[in-house]
């Protein structure tokens, strides 16, 4: 699926109903304590990926706005609780800490824009998505450990892109 071993899969998007319907898969999967790295570059669809997937999870469907300015939204879904975090802004990763990152950490799903500003502390326990511009939309590219590989493997095995 790539040549990188830690490539779970790529999806590709043609438009926002793609990212809701990738989001719709992958939401069932999320549980307290996964940790979902949103890279990509500036305008890539980071925030409306975490918007498709916050709504993609039980609940009414709620205005998600970017954390840009607040730096961290917190959302209840059902049973879970979901830190949206854009870090952005910060200039050191301690910062993080004053936001109660370590307590999404442990008790919520944390969905974090700009995880390269966590330098170190960003657990390698991470689910890392990827987003890229392509000519026919945005290619999501999913990396992980072998517990993640576990858990979306078979989530996403017929949608993935072949190189």
């Amino acid at each position: 699926m790539g040549d990188r071993p830690d490539i779970i899969v790529a999806f590709d998007v043609a438009d926002e109903s793609g990212t809701a319907a990738f989001a719709g898969r992958l939401a069932p999967v999320l549980k307290p304590g996964d940790i979902v790295a949103l890279d990509g570059t500036l305008g890539a669809g980071k925030t409306a990926l975490a918007r498709a997937l916050i709504n993609a999870l039980p609940g009414e469907t709620e205005d998600v706005p970017s954390p840009t300015f607040t730096l961290v939204q917190t959302y209840v879904r059902g049973d879970l609780e979901i830190w949206h975090f854009d870090l952005y802004r910060i200039e050191d990763p301690e910062e993080a800490f004053e936001l109660g990152i370590e307590d999404a950490f442990t008790e919520a799903v944390s969905l974090i824009e700009w995880p390269d500003r966590l330098g170190t502390l960003l657990p390698s326990k991470k689910l890392n998505v990827r987003i890229d511009e392509i000519p026919a939309g945005r290619r999501i590219t999913l990396s992980g450990n072998d517990d993640w590989r576990a858990r979306l493997e078979t989530v996403f095995a017929e949608a993935a892109v072949h190189e």
